[in-house]
């Protein structure tokens, strides 16, 4: 019997209390499928790849294309997704609080949400208005009970703002907030890590690896929950395309095709 949206949540939760695991991110609905058939016990999705993979740039896609994505994963396959939710899509609090409430009816296991404005000049919320956002988006989740994980996810080094301190202590707060997990992308060294994970203990930490470049071994001997990956996966697919595409239209050959994956293969995986 397929998986309901209740068992991957619950499912979603324990995954988070020991050990650390890799949550992929795949960019449409055959990549998720083959995660799972890889063996991966749970997914994210990705903004970045989700969005080339409709011809847009990263954080240009809507709402609506968001969620019928995020429906479309979630109705595919039988593990777990983690929602990039970006900011929640709106600014004010309310509107992300009903914003989220969407995405818990899409059937996510759990859902980021991130402090960026998307202004160049500011581009993270002023501290007190990325709490507000947080605690509404932890009301709207808790108002079915809908047991929604929630990542909270400080964006200070991915916008130029590298301040460990300011960063940490925004992700405590967003821990105090309702986070459930919380995730800093873009902190790369074991001290960066290690002081993350120790200061919003016991809450799990999400680390984008990519970024740090460590093992899943030694992400979990710093304390790291869970790796995920963002575009990575969705750049490795497109690295192929680009180069098999500029071959045949600069220089009239076709020998990147035979790097391809066995069509074979794929059909039965997907049979």
């Amino acid at each position: 019997m397929p998986a309901t949206a209740a068992d991957k949540r619950v499912t979603f939760r324990k995954m988070h209390e020991a050990g650390c695991f890799v949550l992929p991110n795949p960019w449409d609905v055959g990549s998720a499928k083959a995660l799972q058939q890889i063996g991966f016990k749970a997914v994210a999705s990705t903004s970045a790849g989700f969005a080339w993979s409709i011809g847009k740039s990263d954080n240009r896609v809507t709402l609506d294309d968001v969620l019928g994505h995020l429906t479309a994963l979630c109705g595919a396959i039988d593990l777990p997704v983690n929602a990039d939710f970006e900011g929640g899509f709106a600014h004010k609090a309310e509107k992300v609080a009903a914003n989220v409430a969407r995405a818990v009816q899409a059937g996510v296991a759990g859902l980021s949400i991130e402090d960026s404005t998307g202004d160049a000049a500011k581009p993270l919320y002023e501290r007190a208005f990325a709490i507000e956002r947080i605690k509404a988006a932890r009301a709207a989740i808790d108002a079915d009970h809908s047991g929604v994980l929630l990542t909270g996810r400080c964006e200070g080094f991915l916008v130029g703002q590298t301040d460990l301190a300011m960063v940490i202590d925004r992700l405590t707060a967003y821990a105090e907030a309702g986070a459930d997990c919380l995730y800093a992308p873009g902190i790369k060294t074991r001290e960066q890590i290690s002081a993350v994970v120790k200061a919003v203990h016991p809450k799990p930490v999400n680390l984008l690896i990519g970024a740090s470049g460590l093992s899943v071994a030694q992400a979990a001997d710093l304390g790291v929950r869970r790796i995920s990956v963002g575009g990575s996966l969705a750049r490795t697919a497109w690295a192929g395309f680009m180069r098999a595409a500029r071959e045949m239209a600069e220089q009239g050959t076709f020998t990147e095709l035979g790097n391809g994956y066995p069509g074979g293969e794929l059909n039965k995986m997907f049979g």
